[in-house]
């Protein structure tokens, strides 16, 4: 049987998205409460200003810009008789989890040393988990070959994602609330939180490892292919990239995507405690938009081939700009409504999975147009993406919260809670707007896709 015949037949396997998407989990429970609680950790637990945090965060992301991408490039030139990106997997998440532990530790310090432990534990986390980030994004590309196949495996870790969030949303603050033996959260309950989470998280990546075996890495990385990547440099590679057209769009489109989806829950909370004014329905919100999102992401499957990746982004993107608009109109005004356009926005949460599938696709045009696969650094650069947006919220975010006259643990005035509404609802409704624009030149249809893995099957890639 031909390699060609062999990848039209390639189905889904249940173990295999069984395993991808519990490496789903072990990430969600990684970068949960930094992307949820740092913000708000910040500056009603530590006591930073806002200065403090945007200076964090900006040194933090700078720093991003230069290790992501060079993470990305180190995975695409390793080779070891686990494979390119397992290694990453089986030996990086202690680390990790030793991170979020200092990233929650309210130090005892004042002052500017106490701003440089908190951005040295940062940095690190954020390191960490671009070495994890980078081999769980990419290791999709050499688990299957057909374009179907990784999208299903997307899906599964969309899965993953989703059934994780409801738990954690659940759970979350009332184990703060549990842990740190206080009606509002303080420094105790949010350290043994990051604790738990992390020891759960460290064998979902082991797992994931384990399941995971690099199938095509020796056949889609063929001698020329690795001999071409090899002898280029890190700015060469980079140079190279960049030329890919069509994962520039997928890129920019997940950076502004992302402040709508994933950033804007670090402000969330300040929106239900301040605007809503009932701190116990932040979990209802966020259980209710995370079963949204496990919902959507089942529907990914049967929506793409119905629509097509890029069509069914575009109606997902519109959905979640009116549902902001309408928390931002009508959230405060009854619980109930709220819920429904909560999970209007949930059901559009679901599209992260749906990013990364269009990135297999564009790692493929990638390989037949430049003759250079790099998985590892088209990966980075989506997680760099990801990374860069909660970092514009939580500096761009806590500014607009002082300018609107926002004080920590104090009754709010009201102009300030129309502010904080603003903020958190209006703001992401204009970036989710921007998102759609790279998307309007996107041509990887699934029969251009189909024809570039024809195409690269009759070179030998």
């Amino acid at each position: 049987m031909s390699s060609e015949n062999a990848v039209r037949k390639e189905k889904t396997n249940p173990k295999l998205a069984f395993g991808y998407g519990i490496g789903e989990v072990g990430q969600q429970l990684s970068w949960y409460m930094i992307n949820n609680y740092l913000t708000i950790f910040y500056t009603d637990v530590v006591g930073l200003t806002a200065s403090a945090i945007s200076l964090i965060m900006l040194i933090a992301r700078v720093w991003d810009a230069v290790n992501d991408p060079i993470m990305g490039n180190i995975a695409d030139k390793t080779n070891t008789r686990w494979g390119k990106f397992r290694p990453y997997l089986m030996f990086a998440p202690p680390f990790l989890a030793i991170f979020n532990l200092l990233t929650f530790t309210v130090w005892p310090m004042q002052g500017a040393t106490k701003v440089i432990l908190c951005l040295l534990s940062y940095i690190g986390t954020g390191m960490v988990y671009t070495v994890l980030g980078t081999a769980h994004a990419a290791i999709v590309n050499v688990i299957a070959i057909d374009s179907q196949v990784r999208m299903n495996l997307s899906t599964a870790r969309g899965i993953g994602s989703g059934i994780i969030s409801i738990v954690l949303s659940a759970v979350v603050m009332p184990m703060i609330l549990f842990f740190g033996k206080s009606e509002t959260p303080n420094g105790p309950g949010y350290f043994w939180t990051a604790i738990v989470l992390s020891i759960v998280m460290i064998p979902c990546f082991l797992i994931e490892a384990f399941i995971c075996k690099e199938t095509y890495t020796d056949q889609l990385h063929g001698a020329h292919t690795q001999t071409a990547q090899k002898s280029a440099g890190f700015f060469s590679n980079l140079k190279e990239l960049a030329k890919n057209d069509q994962l520039l769009r997928i890129v920019i489109s997940t950076l502004f995507g992302a402040i709508c989806v994933t950033a804007r829950m670090s402000l969330l909370a300040y929106y239900i405690i301040y605007v809503v004014g009932n701190p116990m329905v932040i979990s209802l919100v966020f259980s209710t938009m995370t079963i949204a999102q496990l919902v959507g992401t089942f529907l990914i499957p049967f929506a793409t081939r119905a629509f097509g990746k890029r069509n069914y982004m575009l109606i997902l993107s519109a959905l979640m700009i009116a549902g902001f608009i309408g928390i931002y109109l009508f959230g405060a005004q009854s619980i109930p409504l709220l819920m429904v356009l909560s999970f209007m926005c949930g059901l559009c949460n679901s599209s992260g999975a749906l990013s990364y599938g269009m990135v297999s696709d564009c790692i493929e045009y990638g390989a037949w147009k430049l003759n250079m696969r790099q998985e590892g650094l088209a990966a980075s650069f989506l997680t760099l993406a990801v990374k860069c947006s909660t970092a514009i919220c939580g500096v761009a975010g806590v500014q607009c919260l002082a300018l609107v006259g926002y004080v920590p643990n104090a009754e709010q005035t009201a102009s300030a809670i129309s502010g904080i509404n603003f903020v958190v609802n209006i703001i992401p409704a204009i970036c989710g707007v921007i998102s759609v624009l790279p998307l309007l030149g996107y041509k990887l249809t699934e029969k251009r896709v189909a024809e570039i893995r024809e195409d690269l099957e009759k070179r030998g890639e």
